[in-house]
This record gives structure tokens, sequence and C-alpha cells, in this order.
């Protein structure tokens, strides 16, 4: 055999086997899914909030001082007493309500929608307010904080590794050949870079330098009815004695004519 005729072969030899490998599952792995094509759950399209709970303080605006349910610090309650909604006209503030931290819990309706592959977009009609819900790895902007800050999104896949991953990840530890985990899951929203606000219209306030989780889950009635619920936990240490959470319910609708 000559010296080339036996590369030749050699050569032969490497692309058959790549080719089975290739058949066998063994080649490149393909390209993840966008974050839309990879929902687990579909929030787009038009909904409004259900009031079952805290009418008193989401129906209309509460009297000065009371907070009850919320967990304030001295220092939030001094912040709640000197509330003068004057001022807030006056300096520009009247949306402080309407901020990342509560305007989900404020009566309303909203639309969701995908500004693209990376971006899911809530908008709403109480305060007429704007969310970027950010997945990926883009970062925050440097600079000043804003009503709605920014938010950084992941999808918590049902069935899927413990939070931290380890052996296993993806499987449920369960090793080769188990079947996927079921289709599902939840939408995880950390927000930061918030400017100061209400988490009611009374004057209860977030600080500057919150940071909000949301936890939002997709739910099917026996009826036929499609929900969401959106689980919100403030963490403020300069305002709250410990972090305040809620849970808050949304009805689809089949349009945006209301």
């Amino acid at each position: 055999m000559t010296g080339s005729r036996g590369a030749a072969i050699v050569a032969l030899a490497v692309l058959a086997s790549a080719a089975v490998e290739a058949q066998r599952g063994g080649g490149q792995p393909p390209a993840p899914p966008t974050p839309r094509a990879g929902a687990p759950i579909d929030l787009t399209g038009y909904w409004v909030s259900v009031v079952t709970e805290d009418w008193r303080y989401r129906m209309v605006t509460p009297k000065k001082g009371d907070f009850a349910s919320v967990p304030l610090n001295p220092e939030g309650r001094k912040m709640v007493e000197a509330w003068d909604p004057a001022k807030d006209v006056a300096s520009g503030d009247q949306c402080n309500a309407y901020g990342a931290a509560a305007i989900m819990r404020v009566p309303g309706r909203v639309h969701v929608t995908w500004q693209d592959d990376a971006t899911l977009k809530i908008e709403t009609d109480a305060g007429t307010q704007t969310r970027l819900l950010h997945f990926g790895e883009s970062q925050p902007p440097a600079g000043d904080t804003s009503r709605q800050g920014y938010s950084k999104a992941t999808w918590e896949i049902a069935g899927g590794p413990p939070r931290g991953g380890g052996p296993g990840a993806g499987r449920g530890g369960a090793g080769d050949g188990a079947p996927p985990p079921p289709r599902g899951g939840s939408l995880k929203v950390v927000t930061t870079l918030l400017k100061a606000g209400y988490l009611r219209k009374n004057g209860v306030p977030y600080s500057e330098g919150t940071t909000l989780t949301e936890y939002y889950d997709r739910h099917n009635m026996p009826n036929g009815d499609q929900w969401f619920t959106v689980t919100t936990i403030v963490d403020d240490p300069k305002s709250l004695q410990q972090p305040s959470t809620t849970s808050t319910d949304f009805k689809k609708e089949p349009d945006g004519a209301k």
C-alpha cells in the first residue's frame, strides 16, 4: 500500500465515522431556541385584573396613614405621615403609584406582546406605562433610575433542574434516555434601577434602590377561562421591615376592545 493510498483510506474512514456519529446524535448540538420560541407559557394578549382581595386599597385611594398589611419600618411610616399629594403634583411626581413595584397591583388592563425575540413588553392602561422584560445577556444601561427600572427576565421550566443546576441538569437527574420534562413553567423577572415610588396611592413608599422580583404563572380554568397570576416581592430595606409580597390575578380577554 502506498503512502498516498493509505492516507486516502484513513480520511474516508474518518468521514464515515463522523457521518455515523452525526446520525446517532453525536454531531453539533442544535442552537438553543430564542426566549420567544422557547417560552414554556404564553403570556401574550389582552388581560384584565381581577380584584378579589384588598378592594379598599386597590379600587380607591386609602386614607392618609393607612398602610395596613405593608410591613413598613419606622422610616417608611414617617414617609407615609408626610405624604402630600399637592407636592407630588407640583414636583411632577403624580405617577409615583405607577412604578414597576406597584403597577401590576393597580386595577386595569394590560397588553402583553413580544417586542422582539428576546424582549417581552407589558403595556398598562393604568398610568399608560410600558415595561420591557429583557431576556439573555443584555446588561442594564448605566445612568439614572427610572419609574419602570431595568427588568431581567428568565424562564423557569417545569421539571427542570433545581436552581443552581447540578448533576442531571435538564433531566431531573434521571440520566440518559429519560423522558423530557413536562411543558410548562414560570416567568421570573428581577427589576432594579428603580426610581422611588408608592406601593399604594396614599404615599406608602418604596425607595430608590429597591429590588423587585416577580413570578408569572399561567392557568387554564375548568370553564375555559385563561388566567395568569403574578407574585410580586418588593425588597426595600430603607422603608420595609421585611420584603412585601402580594399575589395578583389577571383574566384574558378576546381582544383590546375594552
